[in-house]
């Protein structure tokens, strides 16, 4: 059996499709599948070890992103996108798969639409609560369609559609506290702030949290993902305005935090600091960790802020829109939520049942059995 998943540009799109690809491994075995071959088809691996360890091929093909402005890279990612397509058409020729799987965004377009000239069956699944326009158009001729969040459902032909949440790593809803301590250097009783802004950090986010940063070590501990591209200057201004404090041991930055670190991270936290990106809102859910998040200003079709609202709706977080986000508002929220234990309870019980942990088994028995109904 042959399966060929598709997406990318972020984590967002990558990591739901690792976790189904570990769904699909652990189907083929449990169903006695002899043959399982997975392919990943995008303009980039993404995270490799990931792949590898869940035996995915990877075939890099080209893709363009449309802008919505005028801009001369229109020009040139249209011919990347032309290229990207008939390097699609071959791959799929020579390595035929019985069913795509694409998570949507710029570079599954190609892949999408050279699978079509072949009548692939198709699945998709949309992260957001306001979809993109890949899986937009994809919805029109998808066999099925899989969505995180209900408010997406009027956006799709309710026939093809299910309700699944987000697929999420398994490893995510088992907590890794044994050894959190030890890896972030943590004390005993004092509470832990997780704060992080997707895999290439957030520059808002980071700012707002340094300008607080003295006040906060008071009362709490920091564990800090700033992003690679981040991480010298925040250390730069740390070494400045926390070098001579007696509490300047709590603060832990880092410029990434791999799934080790990020499971420790979520079991050590109080509360988590973020963006409102799909995969980050249900790894959060999954954990089931408090949260405040702070969408992205500008996501494309605002689908951040629908996403922390809809979130937020079931008692598991607090939203603060960028425009409004000032280190004294950050710093009272906080304050505010982590002084309130039975609040804490409440968001905590919320995230736990948001989370939905069956996602990534359910996509995966569906492409299975569409996969099953290709080869009859």
């Amino acid at each position: 059996m042959k399966i060929l998943l598709t997406g990318g540009g972020t984590g967002g799109h990558f990591y739901p499709i690792i976790a189904v690809a570990e769904a699909l491994s652990k189907l083929a075995e449990r169903e006695k599948i002899v043959t399982m071959d997975l392919v990943f088809m995008s303009d980039s691996p993404y995270d490799e070890e990931a792949l590898f360890r869940y035996r995915v091929r990877f075939k890099r093909i080209y893709a363009g992103k449309v802008r919505r402005y005028f801009s001369l890279l229109n020009i040139s990612d249209t011919f990347k996108t032309i290229i990207g397509f008939v390097k699609s058409i071959w791959y799929i020729y020579l390595d035929f798969p019985d069913v795509v799987f694409s998570k949507g965004g710029y570079a599954s377009f190609p892949v999408i639409l050279a699978s079509r000239l072949f009548r692939i069956p198709l699945i998709i699944h949309e992260s957001d609560s306001i979809p993109g326009k890949v899986n937009l158009w994809a919805g029109k001729f998808a066999k099925r369609i899989a969505i995180s969040f209900g408010e997406t459902a009027s956006y799709f032909d309710k026939k093809k559609l299910a309700l699944t949440g987000n697929p999420v790593r398994h490893e995510f809803f088992t907590p890794a506290k044994l050894g959190a301590g030890e890896f972030f250097n943590l004390e005993g009783g004092t509470p832990v702030i997780f704060i992080m802004g997707g895999s290439q950090g957030a520059v808002k986010i980071n700012e707002t949290v340094l300008d607080i940063l003295p006040n906060l070590l008071n009362d709490y501990q920091i564990i800090h993902q700033c992003g690679l591209l981040n991480i010298s200057e925040v250390k730069k201004i740390t070494e400045v305005t926390i070098g001579k404090s007696i509490y300047k041991s709590r603060y832990h930055p880092f410029g990434f935090l791999d799934e080790s670190g990020m499971r420790m991270a979520y079991a050590a936290a109080s509360i988590v600091i973020s963006r409102a990106g799909s995969g980050s809102i249900f790894e959060i859910a999954a954990s089931g960790a408090p949260s405040i998040l702070i969408p992205l200003k500008g996501s494309a079709q605002g689908h951040q802020r629908e996403n922390a609202y809809n979130y937020a709706s079931s008692g598991a977080s607090d939203v603060i829109e960028e425009d409004n986000l000032t280190p004294h508002l950050l710093a009272s929220e906080v304050r505010l939520v982590l002084k309130d234990e039975i609040r804490l309870e409440k968001m905590s019980k919320a995230a736990k049942e948001f989370s939905r942990k069956g996602a990534a088994l359910t996509i995966a028995e569906e492409i299975i059995n569409l996969a099953l109904e290709h080869a009859s």
